[in-house]
């Protein structure tokens, strides 16, 4: 346990300096900045280019995001050439369990399914929005644009 801890502790050290002279903002600071940005939304859903980002969230599928007062829910997967988000504000829970059981499944499908709705993705976009970061702005994109506030 120890020794693990210990290598993780040196992993995140080395992705922090990385993402700290990385030119790219990482894809966490974009994720608060945007929330921050839409007032925090009751929920939204986004795209973001992997070549736009430092993925600093690298095999996070579900898990909790703070930002200010609110917590989010946070349903993440890698869609080639994409990152997928999808948000809603809830209260904290222990998101470990499902997060393992989307990991696995993304695993035992060779990432295939994920790889398709990247590339279903890049012809089905109709909308795009700026997210301001401390690297510079980074452009998100929608399936849809969204009615910021919307329960729906």
């Amino acid at each position: 346990m120890c020794l693990k801890f210990r290598v993780c502790n040196k992993m995140k050290i080395l992705t922090l300096r990385i993402a700290f002279y990385s030119t790219k903002p990482t894809s966490s600071e974009v994720l608060t900045s945007y929330l921050k940005q839409c007032n925090e939304p009751p929920w939204t859903s986004y795209f973001v280019k992997y070549r736009s980002v430092k993925d600093d969230q690298f095999g996070m599928s579900n898990f909790n995001w703070k930002v200010g007062k609110s917590n989010y829910q946070i349903l993440r997967t890698g869609c080639f050439p994409y990152i997928k988000y999808h948000c809603s504000k809830r209260i904290q829970e222990d998101l470990d369990t499902s997060d393992k059981f989307m990991r696995f499944i993304k695993i035992v499908n060779l990432g295939i399914p994920c790889l398709l709705y990247g590339l279903a993705a890049t012809q089905l976009i109709r909308h795009q929005e700026i997210v301001y970061t401390s690297k510079g702005p980074v452009t998100i994109y929608f399936l849809l644009p969204e009615h910021k506030g919307s329960l729906h």
